[in-house]
């Protein structure tokens, strides 16, 4: 097995000096999150005026300690009536102090509940990457839906395409009607970003829907990028905005470095933490992958067929699988077997019927190496039934058997005279499916005559008369 060197990035350590002026609680905040979010709040004439100031109220609890700007989070709020109004978008506000300002603004619209026409707003104009107004390249967007539940319109279809454009949807409901929808229109897990609620109770989610949001928008802080052998690049969003420096500190995972177990005394304030997981890159070992390199089809039945394959590297392989299904898109079936093994015979195939086989050779290093062919079992081919000869005249003789098996291409008939000391007569005649039947003439005495079925991939077994030309013509008959 190939050795892995273990190089862990344990901490990444943020160190101010004493007095600095900033507080570790906001700085928390101002790093957690980069994404747009839009609030689709119901401001139809369906939601009272009071639970529309409650609505509002919830809004400005859950965004309040999210920091806003460019390069962090924005929020635009986006009203429900007959004629949908984008309150504000995501450029608006860059503060918190801006923010809520403008939702205490906010009045109530009233009308119909036309969250269709809404929702083509957020699609087209808000919630779009790289047009003007509309949401950044590259990360996450996330559509939060206040409604009180009633007639919430014909939504599913606009969901599903933003859903699929790649926006995660959150409900909030103050009523209980219309769960089979609203669950249907949420991102899943639906028990995670769906949310029924009492108006007077909605501060009870308020954390809950927030830590559902941060989920989505939550950016990577630590990143380790460009890992080699031996080396590894680390790269962090900035959280220090006064003065202080970063104390970047790495080691095995088996190695117990800083901290309050025994790190290095500093008399300067310990301010943040990130920590990172990474795994170096093995040093190749060049084992070249030999097998299996070859891959042959044999023993062919109308239901098994022995797959081989070489050569072994038992030293350097764990195991091999073989796959195999009908062709075009069958099932696949899986067999494995151990590293000593080059051939398996494949049983409970279908008759008739081509298959692909793959011979996949599982290194211990990690890789892999695959072959595959195709294969094909044998008809079902039934032996000819009931053959009956009955001489006519002195060289003729009529030929009648019992046929129409499944797949049946023909019949072959074949007749011989005894051989003489220059020669042997022999003929041979095809018929099609259809017939049963048929009389031969010019027939040498004692022919040996043979009838044959014909199928796509061979023949079947036949059966044989001989016909002796006598005075009375009787009947000469063969039985399978």
């Amino acid at each position: 097995m190939e050795l892995r060197a273990l190089l862990t990035c344990l901490l990444l350590s943020l160190y101010l000096r004493a007095g600095g002026a900033q507080d570790t609680d906001v700085v928390s905040v101002l790093n957690c999150c980069e994404g747009d979010v839009l609030f689709l709040l119901d401001s139809s004439g369906s939601v009272s005026s009071f639970d529309f100031s409650h609505m509002l109220s919830f809004l400005s609890d859950l965004t309040a300690p999210f920091s806003l700007g460019p390069d962090q989070v924005r929020m635009g709020l986006l009203q429900v009536g007959t004629e949908p109004h984008l309150e504000f978008g995501f450029g608006a506000y860059s503060s918190q102090q801006g923010l809520q300002a403008a939702l205490q603004r906010t009045k109530q619209l009233g009308g119909d509940t036309n969250t269709e026409d809404a929702l083509v707003i957020a699609k087209e104009r808000v919630l779009r990457q790289g047009t003007p107004g509309g949401a950044r390249q590259g990360l996450p967007r996330v559509l939060v839906w206040l409604t009180d539940g009633i007639e919430p319109g014909d939504v599913e279809g606009p969901m599903a395409e933003l859903r699929e454009d790649g926006v995660a949807v959150l409900v909030v409901s103050t009523g209980r009607g219309n769960y089979q929808i609203l669950r249907e229109v949420v991102s899943p897990p639906a028990e995670e970003h769906l949310y029924f609620v009492d108006i007077e109770d909605m501060n009870i989610i308020t954390e809950d829907v927030r830590n559902a949001i941060i989920e989505i928008i939550r950016a990577e802080r630590l990143q380790v990028r460009d890992v080699t052998t031996t080396t590894a690049e680390l790269h962090w969003r900035p959280v220090l905005a006064g003065t202080g420096y970063y104390d970047i500190r790495f080691g095995p995972v088996r190695t117990e470095i800083g901290g309050p177990d025994g790190g290095p005394e500093s008399n300067l304030e310990f301010f943040n933490k990130l920590n990172a997981t990474f795994t170096t890159r093995p040093v190749e070992t060049i084992v070249e992958l030999q097998s299996p390199a070859q891959l042959t089809v044999s023993d062919s039945t109308i239901n098994s067929v022995r797959v081989s394959w070489g050569p072994l590297l038992p030293e350097s392989v764990e195991n091999y699988t073989i796959e195999y299904s009908i062709l075009p898109s069958g099932k696949v079936h899986v067999v494995t077997v151990g590293n000593r093994q080059n051939s398996t015979v494949l049983t409970n195939l279908q008759p008739a019927t081509q298959y692909l086989v793959t011979v996949s050779a599982h290194y211990f290093m990690g890789k892999e190496r695959a072959i595959s062919a195709k294969m094909c079992t044998q008809d079902v081919l039934p032996p000819l039934a009931d053959l009956e000869l009955r001489t006519v005249g002195s060289d003729s003789v009529k030929l009648q058997w019992k046929g129409s098996a499944d797949g049946l291409r023909g019949y072959w008939v074949t007749w011989e005279g005894e051989p003489t000391h220059s020669s042997s007569q022999r003929s041979t005649l095809y018929l099609p499916p259809h017939l049963v039947s048929t009389t031969l003439n010019h027939v040498p005495h004692n022919s040996r005559v043979c009838v044959s079925p014909v199928y796509r991939s061979a023949r079947g077994e036949g059966l044989c008369c001989t016909a002796s030309f006598s005075s009375a013509n009787v009947p000469w008959i063969r039985r399978s």
